[in-house]
């Protein structure tokens, strides 16, 4: 005879579960960067699969041996943290960057990003731009040398200084490029909205079709994987203060639309702005986060002395994360504020 299932269950909170553990949000992140990778691959060609490939490698080995050397081995290789975080770096990256340099940002992007402050969860930062923080800091000139999309003759050469030894003096390629906002910055030209929109410009592998990066992130917003309040913040903020700027001075200051789909904007306010671990956890706190994030890319950009600013400005806001946290902590239920006297 079965035993009777009782009728009243007393457990330990949680008591709300969600299907959605952390294998399956990083999971499909993973798939929803599968068409930003294939649209990189497609300007860039074999350039683009040996710097995925390279980067990967060099962010999933130090979590595999991480992940080895625990009290309780868990292969946290297989949550799909490491296997972001190794995308995620490798599109930040020119086209034409050596090969080991990916490697060691990879690398770089784990260890610095994630595994020194405990593993996933506890990082400050978000990974992936730590690691190519890193790259800038120590190789300015290859981070800033771009070459042109490939065309269907060079579409399986290997092109810029991919195969240069380590810690040798790279041999810049005679045919560079320069991105859409370093040509804004420099030379006051704009690019085309199309060729912004489809990725047809010079620039890092995940600065590639605009339009396919929102696709992606409606799919990650409808699946609850991401706040769509983060990319939908910065966004409107990066529009609305730019809309002021080409009010004030159309000659100056470059329309709106450009300030949204060039450079890395679009990357960056869907994949690595709505990291869980980095972003605020209210949603008061998120809108301030995704403003705060919004301004600086736009401060950087108009008087900055770099032409992009996406990167510094989701790093400066990871570290004022903590604070926001603490500033709109909301009530404890039950519980009555401090009166003033």
């Amino acid at each position: 005879m079965k035993a009777r299932e009782p009728r009243l269950l007393l457990t330990t909170s949680p008591f709300i579960k969600s299907p959605q553990d952390t294998r399956f949000i990083m999971w499909q992140v993973n798939y929803a960067l599968v068409p930003v990778i294939l649209a990189g691959i497609y300007y860039f060609g074999l350039n683009a699969v040996l710097i995925i490939l390279v980067s990967l490698a060099g962010a999933l080995l130090p979590e595999w041996l991480w992940s080895r050397r625990q009290s309780h081995p868990v292969n946290t290789v297989r949550d799909g943290s490491a296997v972001i975080t190794g995308l995620l770096f490798a599109l930040t990256l020119p086209p034409g960057i050596p090969l080991w340099m990916a490697f060691l940002g990879g690398t770089v992007s784990v260890v610095l990003g994630k595994i020194i402050f405990g593993g996933l969860g506890y990082n400050i930062f978000n990974p992936a731009l730590v690691g190519r923080a890193f790259l800038q800091a120590a190789f300015p000139v290859s981070m800033t040398t771009w070459i042109p999309y490939a065309t269907p003759e060079n579409v399986f050469h290997i092109r810029g200084d991919l195969l240069t030894f380590p810690f040798m003096k790279p041999r810049m390629d005679a045919l560079s490029a320069a991105t859409p906002l370093a040509r804004m910055k420099f030379e006051s030209q704009l690019t085309r909205l199309t060729d912004l929109l489809l990725g047809s410009t010079a620039g890092s592998l995940g600065e590639t079709a605009a339009f396919i990066i929102i696709l992606a992130g409606v799919y990650l917003g409808l699946r609850g994987v991401i706040n769509w309040r983060i990319p939908v913040g910065i966004v409107a903020t990066v529009f609305l203060l730019a809309a002021l700027l080409h009010w004030v001075d159309g000659t100056r200051y470059p329309a709106p639309w450009f300030h949204v789909f060039a450079g890395g904007l679009m990357l960056g306010a869907v994949f690595m702005a709505t990291d869980p671990v980095t972003s605020p956890i209210t949603q008061k706190g998120v809108w301030i986060f995704s403003i705060g994030v919004g301004l600086l890319v736009v401060i950087i950009r108009i008087w900055g002395g770099l032409p992009e600013g996406v990167m510094y400005s989701i790093l400066l806001m990871n570290a004022v994360t903590p604070l926001i946290n603490k500033m709109v902590r909301p009530r404890i239920y039950g519980m009555r504020e401090k009166s003033g006297r």
